[in-house]
């Protein structure tokens, strides 16, 4: 009975429908289970109703009770509520033409009136609430500010909102469709106000309360999304790159006919050394010229223009000397490398946003939306490969890459790239090792990173140093065994000769006098050898060979597949010690004369356990020993050690073959499908959209946002971390994108209607983009001082300017039609459009059914829209004598 006359529930902004006919809290509604049955005959539907009433009377429950007749689209609902000696009953109308009598108020009075049939004269006075709703469709002076990119600028380099690298932001539509403004009148009293169907005092100017909605597009296209939803739609595609350029890319050109015969004259022939110069017309490469020879220039997927503009975006390096000395161009455009933003590729993993996988991607994702599709994708992938390929043959570093072993947080594609930079590293270092003398290539390495090494394994803090630290001096630089390449091919007697092949048995002393030392880096602090006293030498080592993680996969698949039975074990040993064999060789040539002890007090410290002990004489002395791993008979170090020979790094056999090593990246890269390489390269993608998302939202400055991309972030890294995310769960990363995409598209949109940059004054500029801010978050938002505040006035505006644009397009015969000129000018001077919907609440109390009863509410919800018309009545009685 209270909600029934409570005005604070009048016109929720959000609520179950019965909640905004009724102002009820709490109720019950009984529908048909299943979504196509309903009740439409009469007599099931009192059937219902009194079985509701016996129920609501047996059990004593006060809650109201609804059933659900007709349509399930109709919303209709009948219903009682039942107390101790009252009884409210809910009745409804809904019809899709309203009878003229009833569109205005005066005519709605009469109908609540002769429904209550009160036995009092005069009747006591109701109670009025009134909303008219207004809708602004046509933002007349305000197109939409987002522009398309401009793709013919997107070669020449001038570019209106686009170019490589970077992502495109934005709706392209309005992501506003509709202004709903809402004028209230909260308190009216019968006879105060006038509202019939010759003259109404409702003028929505004077209304005390405004409030507004704002209705958005559904699903508004949004650049942003649509960028990355497209890309994500290569990862299901089939077809190979030749199916997709046509297999005779790859073949010679005129050679595929020529006679076996000539084969071997063309062995033997002497023929012209290349060199090759980096330039971008050598970029464009013969895959260009092959394309061209099968079908024409017309028919390549991408103009020379745009490839030699991706590949110069791609390769900075391409046009400058500075290739040649092996220093990259940076950009300048990207976040700090400590910063959050520049670190969610651990999180993603992706690539950093500063890397040629990440410029890849980008690219790739903008010639898939603009220049030719998956065509274009496949032709840019196999530029790129033989990119890679002339890289390798020429000794050019690839820019735009980590330095050092692969980066396992990266994406595998990222990886395989990071490994053939290494193979060209040590491919360039052993071919200029040739050019340069023994001596000065020890000294260059000491100044590099070997210098580092000294400090750490300084005497003082030689026991912390373990196997890592130790292996932080050893450098592949300061060797070439170009000229020795193929070493292990050669006969070992000569080499073994002049070095002492006994004294890697424990011999007499002339044999270790005789061994010549080689291969030392430097000497290591103050440590001597322990048994004849010599400084101990670090030696050079080779680098332990890079993996990625595919590589660590197989070779821990082939491990474990070794079993536990002895020889396994003893196998998978042997498997893990070539590098540790290669170490204990360098140090016996660096150190004629050492043993195990030497080697370890080196490598692993802590297997060297220091007392002091007081000998014959009484000084106190250090005698050291192994630790008890090491003395376990026949451990995999002893053994090591008793096979290894005194052989120097540069004449070793290679532990990371970077020829072969080259090769299988190449030929990984040759076989990726577009699919594959859309699946490698999709992290990037969201990483890059992530990014953006992040810039956008700092300048709007939206909390909302803030959360959500919070979500997106955890989200993502979780899913990306798999190896092989499900196609649903990546489908929901990029819904989640393009919906925070079109919130801030909204932001922008409304800031433009609603001009928070034209404000002078500091104070209505923050109100408005408080009001702005509002409107996106919340379903409604009043307007502060209604129709004369700040907000209200523009508001104001914005209805004045569509109605002159409605006025100025009314053809003559409308105009004609209106008759008089009275009524012409009263159409053209009137601010706001007819209402959309119209609302009002009748409320009274009275004693019913007779004079003497209890007075009790009775209210009265009617709403007219263009095609609706309901009334929702709640009716109380008193049942204490009837």
């Amino acid at each position: 009975m209270q909600d029934l006359l409570c005005m604070n529930n009048d016109f929720p902004p959000r609520a179950h429908c019965l909640v905004r006919w009724y102002g009820l809290r709490e109720f019950v509604v009984i529908a048909p289970a299943a979504n196509n049955d309903a009740v439409l005959s009469e007599s099931k539907c009192n059937l219902l109703l009194s079985s509701v009433s016996i129920v609501l009377g047996n059990t004593g429950c006060q809650v109201p009770l609804f059933v659900q007749i007709h349509h399930k689209w109709r919303r209709m609902y009948v219903g009682e509520c039942q107390g101790p000696g009252v009884r409210t009953d809910f009745e409804m109308v809904h019809l899709r033409k309203v009878p003229n009598q009833y569109t205005h108020l005066s005519g709605l009075l009469d109908i609540f009136k002769s429904k209550i049939g009160c036995p009092l004269t005069p009747l006591p006075p109701v109670s009025i609430a009134i909303r008219f709703t207004y809708v602004l469709q046509d933002w007349q002076q305000y197109f939409w500010p987002q522009q398309p990119p401009d793709l013919d600028a997107l070669v020449g380099g001038e570019v209106g909102g686009l170019e490589f690298g970077k992502l495109p932001f934005g709706a392209c539509e309005d992501p506003i469709s509709e202004l709903h403004l809402a004028t209230t009148w909260p308190h009216l009293t019968e006879g105060i106000i006038v509202d019939n169907d010759v003259y109404s005092d409702l003028d929505p100017i004077q209304a005390p309360h405004w409030s507004v909605r704002v209705r958005k597009a559904d699903n508004p296209q949004c650049l942003l999304g649509d960028f990355v939803a497209e890309f994500f739609k290569i990862c299901r595609r089939k077809e190979s790159t030749d199916e997709i350029l046509g297999r005779s890319t790859f073949e010679e050109e005129g050679r595929e006919i020529a006679d076996i015969t000539h084969a071997l004259s063309k062995l033997t022939e002497p023929a012209p050394v290349p060199i090759h110069k980096l330039s971008v017309s050598n970029m464009v490469h013969t895959a260009k010229k092959k394309i061209r020879k099968h079908r024409g220039v017309e028919e390549s997927p991408l103009n020379n223009d745009v490839l030699n503009t991706i590949l110069l975006f791609l390769f900075p390096d391409a046009t400058s000397e500075k290739l040649l000395d092996g220093t990259s161009v940076t950009d300048n455009n990207n976040p700090p490398p400590d910063s959050e933003e520049y670190n969610l590729y651990n999180q993603f993993k992706s690539a950093p946003s500063d890397s040629l996988t990440y410029k890849l991607a980008l690219c790739l994702c903008m010639i898939n939306f603009y220049h030719g599709g998956l065509k274009g994708v496949a032709h840019l992938w196999q530029e790129f490969v033989l990119e890679m390929r002339f890289r390798w043959e020429n000794n050019f570093l690839i820019p735009g890459l980590a330095s050092g072993p692969p980066d396992l947080r990266c994406c595998l594609l990222h990886q395989k790239l990071q490994m053939l930079n290494c193979c060209i590293e040590r491919k360039k270092t052993r071919d200029d090792g040739v050019k340069t003398s023994p001596s000065d290539k020890i000294t260059n390495t000491y100044s590099g990173d070997a210098g580092k090494a000294g400090s750490q394994l300084g005497p003082d803090n030689l026991k912390d140093t373990d196997k890592e630290k130790g292996e932080v001096g050893k450098s592949w630089d300061s060797w070439s065994d170009s000229e020795e390449e193929f070493f292990e091919c050669l006969s070992d007697t000569e080499e073994l000769k002049g070095n002492g092949q006994e004294s890697s048995k424990k011999g007499g002393p002339k044999e270790i006098a005789n061994l010549k030392p080689e291969g030392r880096l430097r000497q290591h602090g103050k440590l001597t050898l322990l048994h004849n006293g010599e400084p101990l030498y670090i030696p050079v080592t080779q680098e332990p060979a890079p993996m990625t993680e595919d590589l660590l996969e197989e070779q821990s698949e082939v491990l474990a597949k070794l079993g536990t039975s002895a020889e396994g074990a003893h196998l998978r040993a042997r498997m893990q010690s070539a590098c540790l064999l290669s170490d204990m060789e360098s140090f016996k040539a660096a150190n004629p004369g050492c043993f195990l002890e030497d080697f370890v007090r080196w490598y692993s410290p802590r297997d060297y356990i220091e007392e002091e002990v007081i000998d014959e004489k009484g000084n106190i002395v250090l005698k050291g020993e192994l630790s008890a791993r090491m003395k376990i008979p026949s451990n995999m170090w002893v053994e090591a050690w008793e096979t290894a020979k005194p052989i120097p790094a540069r004449r070793q056999r290679r532990l990371f073959d970077d020829t072969r090593e080259a090769e299988k990246v190449l030929h990984y890269l040759a076989v990726q499908k577009p699919a594959d390489l859309a699946r490698h390269l999709l992290p990037c993608v969201i990483h890059a959209a992530v990014l953006k998302v992040k810039e956008e939202e700092n300048l709007e400055n939206i909390s909302s946002v803030k959360k959500i991309i919070k979500q997106i972030i955890s989200h993502s890294s979780k899913v990306l971390h798999f190896p092989n995310p499900e196609d649903k769960k990546l489908e929901e990363i990029i819904h989640q994108i393009t919906s925070v995409e079109a919130i801030i598209a909204r932001a922008r949109s409304l800031k433009a209607k609603f001009g928070t940059e034209r404000c002078e004054q500091e104070e209505e500029k923050e109100d408005l983009e408080r009001f702005v801010s509002c409107l996106l978050e919340q379903p409604e938002v009043l307007v502060i001082g209604a129709g004369r505040g700040h907000a209200g006035r523009i508001i104001h505006k914005l209805f004045v300017s569509a109605q002159r644009a409605a006025a100025m397009s009314l053809p003559e015969e409308e105009l004609k039609k209106m008759g008089s000129s009275e009524e012409r000018r009263q159409h053209s001077l009137s601010d706001f459009p007819p209402p959309a919907g119209r609302e009002l609440i009748l409320r009274t109390t009275v004693p019913r059914p007779a004079p003497y009863s209890r007075a009790l509410p009775q209210r009265m919800y009617s709403v007219l829209t263009k095609e609706d018309f309901r009334l929702a009545g709640a009716f109380s009685s008193d049942t204490s004598f009837f």
